[in-house]
C-alpha cells in the first residue's frame, strides 16, 4: 500500500480535478426568475445571456447611473470639482428626510462637497443628494432630466425616458416633479439599456468603482453599510452574498419596480456587467446576479478568433479597374476577439460588404488605390442556434482595407485598353451577328 500510495493520490487528484470542471450549460439552462436580465462583457460589448431584455421596466435607483456619469462629466468638463460645495434645496431637504426613501438625512444651510454628496448618492442611494447635484449642474432638477434624456440618445439607449434624477415615482415626489415631466410619470429603462448606460459609466469614467466598491460610509455623523450585499461585508448578515471580484454598481428598489441591481464583476482580467430586473426580494436580486456572473465567469473563454489582416479563403483580391496591377490584395484591419463557449470557436465566419461607391457596374475597384484604404466592412456572423449580438451596434464589424496601393495606369496604357476595348466589342457585335443569320 505504501508504494501504491503516490498512484493512488495522483488517481484521486485526476478524478477530484475531473469532478469540479464548470458543466458545459446552455443559457436555455440558466435559471433566472427575474422579469428580466441581461449578462454583458464589459470589453467586447457581447451579450453572453438575455431574458426579455428589452422590455423597459422602472429602474428604480439604477437611475442614479445616469445621474452619476453627468456628474463625472461635469467634473471632467471643469463646470465642478470634487470640492465644489453648495447647499441643499427646501426640496432636496424634504426627499432627504423623508424616512421611506433611501438616504441620511441631510442639513439644510450647511455647505457640502460633490465628492460626500456623490459618495452618499452611490454608496446608499440617498435621493436627496442626488437631487442637489442635479439642481448644482444643471441648475434645476427639471434641466437635468434633459441631460439625462440628451445624454440617453448619444449612448444609443434603446429603450429609455428619464423623469426624474433619483428613481423615484414622480407621483412620491410631494408635488415636486421636475417641470416639464409628468406629474404621476416614472423613469424606464430596459435590462440591455441599463446595462449600456453601466458600460459607458465604467468604461468613460472607471473612478466610479472606486466609489461604489466602497463598503461603507460615515457621513453626518451616521454609519451605513453599502447596499450592495455582494461586496466584502464583514458579519454573518452578508456572508451569503459575497461575490469574488464585484466592486459595483447599482442596487434599486420602488414598490412598482420591485427589488433591481446592475452588478460589475472583475476576475483575471475579464469583467462582467449583469442587470436583473423585478426580482421577488433583496436577497433575490443578489442570488440571480451570481448565477448570471458564475455563466459568465466558466463558461466564456475569451479569444482571438480572427487575427488583423486575415483573408476569408478565395476572396483574398478584388479585381482593379484603370491600374498598373489587375487586382489588390484586401484583408480585416483588426481582429475580432471576443468570448466564446468551449467548441464554438468553428461556427463563426466573416462576411464582406465592399462600398459600392468604389466600384464600377462590373464589381471591379477604380484605381488608385492607396494601401490601407477602408474599401468596405467586415462582419463577424455566428452560425450557431442563438446568437444575443452586442450591447452596442457595429461592434460585430471591423473595416476591409487595401493591403497594397493600386497606381492609375498612364494615359498610354490607358488609351491602349480603350482601343483594345473597341475593337473587342466590335468582334463581339459581329460574332453575334453572324451567329443570328443562322439561328
Amino acid at each position: 500500500m505504501i508504494k501504491r500510495f503516490p498512484l493512488l493520490l495522483m488517481i484521486a487528484v485526476l478524478l477530484v480535478s475531473f469532478m469540479i470542471q464548470p458543466r458545459d450549460i446552455s443559457a436555455a439552462e440558466v435559471d433566472i426568475p427575474a422579469e428580466s436580465a441581461i449578462l454583458v462583457d464589459a470589453e467586447t460589448g457581447k451579450v453572453l445571456f438575455a431574458k426579455n431584455a428589452d422590455i423597459a421596466l422602472p429602474p428604480a435607483s439604477m437611475t442614479k447611473m445616469m445621474s452619476e456619469y453627468l456628474v463625472m462629466e461635469a467634473i471632467e468638463e471643469g463646470k465642478i470639482t470634487p470640492e465644489t460645495t453648495t447647499q441643499v434645496s427646501d426640496y432636496a431637504y424634504e426627499i432627504s428626510a423623508n424616512p421611506e426613501y433611501s438616504g441620511i438625512g441631510l442639513t439644510q444651510g450647511k455647505d457640502y462637497t460633490v465628492r460626500e454628496l456623490y459618495e452618499s448618492m452611490a454608496i446608499i442611494s440617498d435621493n436627496g443628494a442626488t437631487i442637489a447635484l442635479a439642481e448644482l449642474v444643471a441648475g434645476s432638477e427639471g434641466e437635468f432630466v434633459k441631460l439625462m434624456n440628451q445624454k440617453a440618445e448619444e449612448m444609443g439607449l434603446p429603450d429609455y425616458k428619464f423623469v426624474n434624477s433619483t428613481g423615484l415615482d414622480n407621483a412620491h415626489l410631494g408635488g415636486n416633479h421636475p417641470e416639464g415631466t409628468d406629474p404621476d410619470g416614472v423613469n424606464l429603462l430596459s435590462a440591455r439599456s441599463s446595462a449600456l448606460l453601466a458600460y459607458h459609466l465604467i468604461n468613460d469614467y472607471p473612478q466610479a468603482l472606486e466609489v461604489s466598491s466602497q463598503l461603507d460610509i460615515n457621513f453626518e455623523g451616521h454609519y451605513d453599510v453599502n447596499l450592495n450585499w455582494m461586496l466584502p461585508h464583514e458579519g454573518d448578515n452578508f456572508r451569503d452574498f459575497y461575490y469574488e471580484g464585484i466592486d459595483g454598481l447599482k442596487t434599486g428598489f420602488t414598490e412598482l419596480a420591485g427589488n433591481t441591481f446592475t452588478g460589475t464583476a472583475e476576475r483575471n482580467g475579464k469583467r462582467l456587467i449583469s442587470v436583473v430586473m423585478r426580482t421577488d426580494s433583496k436577497e433575490a436580486r443578489f442570488e440571480q446576479t451570481a448565477t448570471l456572473m458564475d455563466y459568465g465567469f466558466n463558461q466564456f473563454q475569451t479569444k482571438e478568433l480572427f487575427p488583423a489582416g486575415y483573408q476569408v479563403e478565395d476572396q483574398q483580391t478584388l479585381p482593379v479597374t484603370k491600374g498598373k496591377e489587375d487586382e489588390v490584395a484586401i484583408s480585416i484591419s483588426e481582429g475580432f476577439t471576443l468570448p466564446i463557449k468551449a467548441g464554438d470557436e468553428e461556427l463563426y465566419h466573416i462576411e464582406y460588404e465592399i462600398n459600392k461607391d468604389r466600384l464600377n457596374e462590373d464589381g471591379e475597384i477604380i484605381a488608385p488605390v492607396k494601401q490601407g484604404e477602408v474599401i468596405g466592412k467586415a462582419t463577424l456572423v455566428y452560425d450557431g442556434e442563438a446568437d444575443y449580438g452586442y450591447i452596442t451596434p457595429g461592434n460585430n464589424s471591423v473595416d476591409l482595407v487595401a493591403e497594397t496601393g493600386v497606381e492609375k495606369a498612364n494615359w498610354f496604357m490607358l488609351t491602349l485598353g480603350a482601343i483594345g476595348d473597341f475593337f473587342a466589342n466590335i468582334f463581339t457585335t459581329a460574332v453575334d451577328w453572324v451567329k443570328g443569320l443562322f439561328s
